[in-house]
């Protein structure tokens, strides 16, 4: 893994509009891994890549999805693709292969059922980041992520699966398979 490409790469793939929150996103991440002991290096290759296809042409997405052969469910779904396609091209472009990191990419957007804590710490540090627009229990999620990242995470889950119920989106299996996870816990 070749830290000075990855850099490189993120830099010239980013907007500035996107390296703002991903830079709050890092900052956010080293905090948590400070309360819990992760490694800093994963996180940080995580947190600085989990956005690289976010705010990308809906044709530029499905172009990927296809080249990737990712599930057609991605297909004009950018909320969803944005990730999937950010793990692939790191593993096949930047030759990053720790399963960790990739995870933690492809599931900062969903969850899943037993994250790992550095899946968990990107996760919640995206919802969380310092330059988020306010949204409903953002500051009590926030103040939970330093405290018990578990109920953290919990939290944000069912704030997504509130939202997309709401405005009749579809919820997607990853999402709902996480929060019974932790609801079960």
């Amino acid at each position: 893994m070749n830290k000075d490409y990855i850099f490189d790469f993120v830099d010239k793939t980013l907007t500035d509009k996107r390296k703002i929150h991903t830079e709050g996103v890092r900052k956010m991440a080293f905090k948590l891994c400070d309360i819990y002991g992760a490694d800093k290096e994963k996180v940080e290759i995580a947190a600085i890549c989990h956005d690289l296809y976010r705010g990308k042409s809906m044709e530029e997405l499905n172009s990927l999805v296809k080249k990737y052969n990712l599930d057609d469910k991605y297909i004009d779904n950018p909320n969803l693709a944005h990730g999937k396609i950010a793990a692939a091209v790191m593993k096949n472009i930047l030759k990053i292969d720790d399963e960790d990191i990739l995870n933690a990419v492809s599931f900062h957007t969903t969850g899943r059922a037993a994250m790992s804590q550095i899946e968990k710490i990107i996760f919640i540090s995206d919802a969380i980041e310092l330059n988020r627009k306010p949204y409903p229990n953002l500051d009590k999620i926030r103040e939970l992520a330093v405290t018990d990242l578990d109920k953290a995470c919990e939290m944000s889950l069912k704030n997504t699966i509130n939202f997309l119920k709401e405005s009749n989106k579809t919820i997607d299996k990853d999402t709902l398979d996480a929060y019974r996870y932790f609801q079960e816990r």
